[in-house]
């Protein structure tokens, strides 16, 4: 029988860029608030993919999500602690150099190929190729400065000296396959290693090299990595994914702050590209979810991420920092308005491993995760949202 005095939990962040960290941080904020018995910073293991992994590394050396939300929403804290976005912006100068220093030799190999191959053009183009950088940023300024979170007193840079479970995903270039950093084999990689090999989106940041191999993002191969937790033994499984598709039929779209459009072809190339990817990635998590129910049924796994009708989190400038400071508060006021239209069946699951939900704070129209984010709604704006979440709630019950 299980024992629900001492529940085994996990967690499970999923990537998406600066935007995601800015979700997932405002989301585990209102986790935090929300659920007694609970200990964020006490979990019995913490995977993480891109984004997500300098969060969940952030929680396995025991910082808490109101810390995370001040070093990398409101660059606040300790200076050592802050990770300002810009990090993630900053030119991959060395690779540029690189690879630049390479098209000499590149064009005479490939004018020679040229005039041996018959005058075919593309072979020798290709060639040519070699010669483009692997990446626009460079991913050195996110290692560093986490190199710098993690060596605060209380913290460690090492999986092997954490007193919890922490796994960082990233995938091996040369091979295709999951590399967990964190599991044995793998864990004396600096922990800042493992995070900018585990956030580095190819085409955006340049592979990082590690014991002569070379690792990009651990999205390319799932959505979550959440089997190295369950794997473990665990009784509950929290779930967070910052990146879903739009559903523009049931959600007003609007592109900048001049106008709205009633379609999302309207908002050309990159409205389409992000729903794409968002489709993709999201596809691929239902299917991975479907799989751990049927693997591992004993396990009860609860996912929050984004309404698929709210553009908020769609069309987003994650790098003004007044507009970070707002997507902050609207994942954290999103959350909360979630854990109220599902409390009914929330809290049968929740009672089952000793945990509740603490209704007077998610009741509370006045609680904010970041003091003048943005005004609170009207009442009457309040009162209708509050009625959609009890009408959701009911019918899930129902169900």
């Amino acid at each position: 029988m299980r024992n629900t005095a001492l529940p085994r939990v996990g967690l499970a962040l999923a990537g998406g860029g600066p935007l995601g960290a800015i979700y997932e941080i405002g989301a585990l904020c209102a986790l935090d608030e929300a659920l007694l018995g609970l200990d964020l910073n006490a979990l019995d293991g913490y995977v993480g993919v891109s984004a997500g992994g300098f969060i969940a590394a952030g929680l396995a050396n025991g910082m808490t999500p109101r810390q995370l939300c001040a070093a990398f929403i409101e660059n606040a804290g300790p200076p050592d602690d802050v990770i300002p976005p810009t990090l993630f912006a900053r030119p991959a100068w060395g690779e540029f150099a690189r690879r630049f220093a390479t098209l000499p030799r590149l064009a005479l190999q490939a004018a020679a190929q040229y005039a041996l191959e018959g005058r075919d053009l593309l072979p020798a183009v290709e060639r040519l190729g070699r010669g483009l950088p692997t990446g626009l940023f460079s991913n050195a300024p996110l290692e560093a400065q986490m190199r710098r979170v993690l060596s605060a007193p209380g913290r460690s840079d090492d999986f092997r000296r954490l007193r919890r479970k922490l796994v960082l995903v990233a995938t091996d270039l040369d091979s295709g396959q999951s590399a967990p950093f964190g599991q044995p084999g793998l864990d004396h990689v600096p922990i800042s290693r493992a995070i900018a090999a585990s956030a580095a989106l190819p085409g955006l940041f340049p592979p990082v090299a590690i014991d002569g191999r070379s690792y990009v993002d651990g999205a390319l191969q799932k959505t979550l990595h959440a089997r190295v937790l369950l794997d473990m033994g665990l009784d509950l499984l929290l779930c967070l994914n910052p990146l879903v598709p739009f559903d523009a039929r049931r959600g007003r779209h609007r592109v900048g702050a001049r106008g709205r459009i009633p379609r999302l072809v309207d908002g050309g190339l990159p409205v389409v590209l992000s729903q794409t990817f968002r489709t993709l990635i999201h596809s691929r998590l239902e299917l991975g979810l479907k799989g751990y129910e049927r693997s591992h049924p004993q396990v009860d796994i609860l996912l929050f991420e984004p309404d698929q009708r709210d553009p908020e989190m769609f069309l987003a400038n994650t790098f003004g920092y007044k507009q970070r400071r707002a997507l902050a508060e609207h994942a954290y006021q999103q959350t909360r308005a979630d854990l109220r239209s599902r409390r009914s069946t929330l809290r049968s699951t929740l009672a089952r491993h000793g945990l509740r939900l603490d209704d007077a704070v998610l009741d509370d129209p006045h609680r904010r995760l970041i003091h003048h984010a943005r005004p609170a709604a009207r009442p009457a704006v309040q009162a209708l949202q509050r009625l959609d979440e009890v009408l959701d709630d009911l019918e899930r019950a129902l169900r």
